[in-house]
């Protein structure tokens, strides 16, 4: 019987959102996929109709054990991992001084920790093979910051910065990384998923109080539709050149525009103070 050749992918945070969307696209093409979530009863309907080609599997990601367990499961049961998509993640709504550290430790887990674990456990296979591709799911709020989500955005700073690092690292071993930036979308991050600090200062009732609201109600009618923004990925994906980045949605294009703008500008006024920093190039 001849090998099975259709890519094998790893999605994390499958039970709503961006995630299912995506496990659905790709199953739905033929491909293979390792379906996980935290409580796997949630993604059994996505797999059950798929044959031995989909495989539902439980994965808390701040959980290192579990994350190596699941990585030689889907070795073992397809082969490899082609595509690893870095998706689990949730929000956190408070202003800085609001912030609580157990709960601010526990955005890191999820957000960050988790996903360069996982990306450490797949390498091996992919460098092994010298091909893959990592696609860690950050946020137009890797790009730009507001009130009331600064440690939201912290993580997907990171996120951004790791995976920029990764890319320089991997691109000559044959694996590719791409960063997915959604505005806001039609999930749960707004609602049913978010966090947010016990703790309300007055002093911020105008600034990071306006916008914890402003979050909240927009769920259930966020612009972005997940299903458009899986098949964004995967046509980003199978492209001959993948992008590093990937925009999803108009307000992440617009804002992450103006804030390119806003940086050159501010670089330009302080241009000469910053230049005044270095040696004088005679004493260089």
């Amino acid at each position: 019987m001849p090998e099975n050749t259709s890519p094998v992918w790893l999605i994390t945070g499958c039970s709503t959102g961006l995630g299912r969307a995506l496990a659905t696209a790709v199953l739905g093409r033929g491909w293979r996929a390792v379906v996980t979530a935290r409580d796997p009863r949630q993604v059994a309907d996505l797999v059950e109709a798929h044959g031995d080609r989909a495989l539902a599997v439980a994965l808390d990601v701040t959980d290192p054990a579990r994350i190596t367990e699941v990585v030689k499961l889907a070795e073992a049961t397809f082969g490899r991992v082609d595509v690893l998509v870095n998706n689990a993640g949730y929000g956190y709504l408070a202003a800085v001084e609001e912030g609580e550290d157990a709960e601010i430790r526990t955005l890191f887990e999820t957000n960050v920790f988790g996903l360069m674990a996982l990306t450490r456990a797949v390498l091996p296979g992919m460098r092994a093979r010298r091909s893959g591709h990592v696609v860690n799911v950050s946020s137009l709020g890797g790009l730009a910051a507001f009130g009331a989500t600064g440690y939201y955005h912290a993580t997907k700073f990171a996120v951004e910065g790791i995976s920029e690092s990764l890319a320089a690292e991997v691109a000559p071993l044959g694996i590719k990384v791409t960063i997915v930036e959604p505005a806001a979308f039609r999930t749960n991050w707004s609602g049913p998923s978010m966090r947010q600090s016990a703790t309300s200062i007055d002093d911020y009732a105008e600034t990071a109080g306006k916008r914890r609201a402003a979050t909240t109600s927009t769920y259930g009618h966020q612009p972005g539709d997940p299903d458009r923004a899986a098949a964004a990925v995967i046509s980003a994906i199978e492209a001959d050149e993948p992008p590093l980045r990937l925009l999803l949605g108009q307000a992440a294009y617009d804002i992450a525009s103006a804030r390119l703008g806003a940086l050159k500008s501010t670089f330009d006024t302080w241009r000469e103070l910053t230049l005044s920093a270095d040696y004088p190039k005679e004493q260089a």
